[in-house]
Parts: C-alpha cells; sequence; structure tokens
C-alpha cells in the first residue's frame, strides 16, 4: 500500500530532483527496482511474478509481517554472485540518475546469500564479497556514486545469524563496509541478545547503526543506545511518545534516520498526517530522510524529500539544509562529506537560495 501523494509545489519537486543528496537507510535488495526483480525473476522463476501487473498487486503489503514475507521472497531471487553484481550495479544506476544520490550507505544482508538455504542455494561469502566490490567501484567509475556498505543482523533469524554476521563483518571485511546494523522484525526479537555482537563490532572500528522503535515502542530505542552503543538509529518512529528519549537524542545529537512512505506502507504509521517527524523537528532532534526499501513502497528519496518539504513546510533553503544533515548524518570519509555538502551550497545557490546551514545542523 503506497502512501496518498503529498499536495506540493511542482517547483519544489523539480528542485528536489536536482538536489545532491546522500542515503543512509536504504537497503540492498529492498532497493531492487520492478526492472530488477523482473529480470531476477525470469533467471529463477517460480516464486515471484514475472508478469508486472500481478508483481504490483505482491507488492499490496497488508502488515508489516506481510511486507517481511514478500522482501524475503525478492531476497530467494537473489542466488548466484552474479545475481548480487547485477543487483547492486543496477541500484547503484538507479539511485545516480534517477535521484541524484552521490553517496550512498547500502545496507546488505549477506547471510541470506551466503548461508545453504538449500542444497543448490547459497554462496561463498568471498564471492558475496568480491561482487559487491565489483559493483561499488563501477558504480563510482560509471555514475560518480560513492557507495558504502552496512551488513545487518536478520533479526528473525536469532543469534546464528548474528554469529555469522559479525564474522563476514570481521574475517571477510569489503573495503566498503563503515557499519553493523540490525534489521527485520522487532516484535519476539529483544536488542539485548545482539550485545556482544555489536561490543565486537564496534572494537574493530564499525558504526552502530542499528534499527529500532519502528514497530515496537521506546523501549526498544533505549536498549539500542544502551545496550548497542548506536550512533544511528533506524527510523525510531516511537520515539515520539517519550518525551525523555526525544530530550536525550537532541541532547546527545543521535540521528534518525527517518523513511515517511516506509513506515505508512508497512502500517507502522497510520498516515503521513501523523508521521512524527514534525515532533523531531520540534523537539531538536537530528534526522536524515531516506527511502528504505522504495520500489517495494512505491517511492522514491526525491519523493521522499517532498513529503518532507509538506509535512515540515521547507522552503528550498528549508531542502538544502536537509540534504546537509543527510550527509553530516553519514559515515562518508571527511574529503567525500566536504565535496558533497560544497556540491548542495552550490546547488542552491545556482537556484538563488542563500547560504544554508553548516553540516550538523538541525533542519527547521
Amino acid at each position: 500500500m503506497s502512501p496518498a501523494q503529498p499536495a506540493s509545489d511542482p517547483g519544489l519537486a523539480a528542485f528536489v530532483a536536482g538536489l545532491p543528496k546522500a542515503e543512509v537507510h536504504v537497503h540492498h535488495v529492498g532497493s531492487a527496482s520492478e526492472r530488477i526483480v523482473l529480470e531476477l525473476a525470469q533467471r529463477h522463476p517460480g516464486t515471484v511474478p514475472t508478469d508486472p501487473d500481478e508483481l504490483a498487486a505482491f507488492y499490496e503489503f497488508r502488515d508489516f509481517a506481510h511486507f517481511i514475507e514478500v522482501y524475503l521472497a525478492v531476497v530467494d531471487l537473489v542466488r548466484t554472485p552474479e545475481d548480487v553484481r547485477l543487483l547492486t550495479y543496477e541500484v547503484a544506476r538507479e539511485m545516480a540518475t534517477g535521484q541524484h544520490v552521490r553517496y550512498a550507505e547500502l545496507t546488505c544482508t549477506p547471510f541470506t546469500s551466503v548461508r545453504p538455504l538449500e542444497a543448490d542455494r547459497g554462496m561463498p561469502v568471498e564471492a558475496y564479497t568480491e561482487a559487491i566490490e565489483d559493483a561499488r567501484t563501477a558504480a563510482e567509475r560509471d555514475f560518480g556514486l560513492v557507495l558504502r556498505w552496512i551488513y545487518d543482523i536478520p533479526g528473525e533469524a536469532g543469534i546464528p545469524a548474528a554469529d555469522a554476521t559479525l564474522r563476514y563483518a570481521l574475517d571477510h571485511a569489503p573495503e566498503g563496509l563503515v557499519g553493523f546494523g540490525l534489521g527485520g522484525p522487532e516484535v519476539g526479537v529483544p536488542r539485548p541478545q545482539f550485545q556482544r555482537h555489536f561490543e565486537a563490532a564496534r572494537a574493530a572500528g564499525l558504526r552502530s547503526v542499528p534499527h529500532a522503535g519502528e514497530t515496537t515502542g521506546p523501549e526498544t530505542v533505549w536498549d539500542a543506545l544502551r545496550l548497542l552503543g548506536a550512533e544511528r538509529i533506524g527510523h525510531g518512529t516511537t520515539a515520539a511518545q517519550d518525551p525523555e528519549l526525544l530530550a536525550h537524542l537532541a541532547a546527545t545529537g543521535v540521528p534518525l534516520e527517518v523513511c515517511p512512505s516506509s513506515n505508512v506502507a508497512t502500517r507502522a504509521v497510520a498516515s503521513l498526517a501523523e508521521h512524527p517527524i514534525v515532533a523531531f523537528r520540534d523537539a531538536g532532534v537530528r534526522f536524515s530522510v531516506n527511502s528504505d526499501d522504495p520500489p517495494m513502497f512505491g517511492t522514491t528519496l526525491n519523493r521522499e524529500y517532498v513529503i518532507a518539504a509538506d509535512l515540515l513546510g521547507l522552503d528550498r533553503a528549508g531542502l538544502v539544509d536537509l540534504a546537509k544533515e543527510g550527509v553530516a548524518a553519514s559515515f562518508a570519509p571527511d574529503h567525500v562529506r566536504r565535496a558533497l555538502t560544497d556540491e548542495i551550497t552550490a546547488y542552491g545557490a545556482a537556484h538563488d537560495v542563500g547560504p544554508g546551514a553548516a553540516p550538523g545542523a538541525r533542519p527547521v
């Protein structure tokens, strides 16, 4: 189910389309567009529709649990290193050429591709790593898009998946790996069980970026902060229910990765009008705007920026600041941060936007 279209100035949408952007909450498999999914489904027929109309119906989510079912069906299409390379390179193409994304941290779940799902499934972790790295270097060469990786634990698979993901991250780390995350369902998947995995990842220099507070309450966010050492929070939607938590986030500067359409599509939030992004802004909480699993939710990063502008009442200067906050919330190398921030400033100046806020400023 896609959220209703926001009522926005078409001129603002055109401005967003050309605005250079960073994205820090976007999933590898979840970014597979209909074009990519159809190609993979034709390679591996049987589980995902190959008819475009049937595929569109396949993506009509009833709730978060149904979304996970659909997501895992698409995961099942990524079976070989060639599939991984195709997916990664084509996702990068669409991010760069369609959304003007200049830097992205793509959340990958190697456990679902590396483990032997069936006797004839699964690939060596070395092959997986080589495939994403080959696509990463090609994407920077061909599209000017700088990619980095976050390896995340599929929480529903429990401790074995966490052990394996940590092993992939520590013993087989791709050059572009910057973070360690935790995704999947939150209900019935308590965060404390993964504390030792995050401690080991952080000790190795990886940044902590777990999902929390998407479909469970504020306590999950507290657990992510206190036990997992979260440096950013994926979603954090229910943090708005806890004034003490909002104050803590504002004081510490830990950013939330906000994904409005995703939250409505999975029914984590009833409607865009009820999304807590305004509460986050009013509480002084830092946040970036992201697309999560854009084709699955019928959205794009450009559209999420337009939605944010509508909800927050942003003009072009506000959108420039929002784009800079996306860069500030990232784990990009310093030279990439500086170059992209300068590019955003230059774009704003070319469109008669005054000087924006410095990197790290809160969107207002």
